[in-house]
């Protein structure tokens, strides 16, 4: 995905303030001729149900997205559908290319992030949603960049063989999904909002010719999937690495040499 370094440190720049804002601390405690400064953040993790069992339902729709878009690399028939939807969309009303997709794909996470700090409440909180955000997006990335060096797919236009599955999409829905699961008990609307953001995005990716309809599909899927796939996995992470004992930890987004990672600043006692 073509995401910019300055966007990326600057979200987790806005993680970090956030965090570190919202951490409890102890400041200006007096004692004679001298003042004691505090910035230690104590976390005390909102630990979920671990052994929640897996269910298939929820990923039998994403699953079938997938499972369309890797059936149009080689059915005649679907194969001709993209190219039919590429002419209607592209090649028979050429037009500038729009670059709003590379920012709307996150649109639904800040979303997240930003109406919580107005008080409507999401269902974790913070340290839980941005660890959740974040392992949803690994999940996503490390899926969409497997997939793309193994199915080798030319771009409609001719630019890369990264065509399949689109990762903007992918992004756009995870971010969708995670918009859905943190505000589906205040409003549904958050998520039919997420979605048409999520639904948006791909068809962006249409419009400037950047993948075939069967990405733009399977990226949906892989994107949905990652995201849940997260919120059942992190329960169990949280028991393993943090169980019941309230720990000094910071956990902040990196950037470094063109990759994206986590750090973790931990002060034992």
């Amino acid at each position: 995905m073509q995401v910019t370094k300055s966007f990326i440190l600057l979200f987790g720049i806005l993680i970090f303030l956030t965090s570190f804002l919202k951490a409890q601390v102890t400041d200006s405690v007096l004692i004679p001729n001298k003042i004691t400064i505090s910035l230690q953040p104590k976390i005390h993790w909102q630990l979920a149900e671990q052994n929640k069992p897996f269910n298939i339902k929820p990923y039998i729709i994403p699953g079938l997205m997938v499972a369309y878009g890797f059936s149009a690399i080689e059915n005649d028939g679907l194969k001709e559908m993209n190219a039919e939807i590429k002419d209607e969309m592209y090649a028979e009303h050429p037009h500038n290319k729009l670059r709003i997709d590379d920012y709307l794909q996150f649109a639904p996470a800040v979303i997240v992030f930003g109406i919580d700090a107005t008080g409507i409440k999401a269902k974790h909180n913070l340290r839980d949603r941005t660890m959740l955000f974040l392992m949803s997006n690994i999940i996503t990335n490390a899926s969409v960049f497997s997939i793309k060096n193994l199915s080798h797919q030319l771009r409609p236009d001719g630019s890369a063989y990264t065509s399949f599955p689109s990762g903007h999409t992918a992004e756009a829905f995870a971010n969708a999904e995670f918009l859905r699961q943190e505000y589906k008990n205040v409003s549904p609307w958050y998520g039919v909002a997420g979605y048409a953001i999520a639904a948006t995005t791909g068809y962006l990716r249409l419009y400037n010719n950047k993948h075939w309809i069967s990405d733009v599909v399977a990226g949906a899927g892989v994107g949905i999937a990652s995201t849940r796939l997260a919120y059942w996995l992190y329960p169990k992470i949280q028991h393993i690495l943090f169980k019941d004992t309230p720990m000094n930890t910071l956990i902040l987004p990196s950037y470094q040499n063109g990759s994206v990672g986590l750090g973790m600043f931990h002060r034992f006692r």
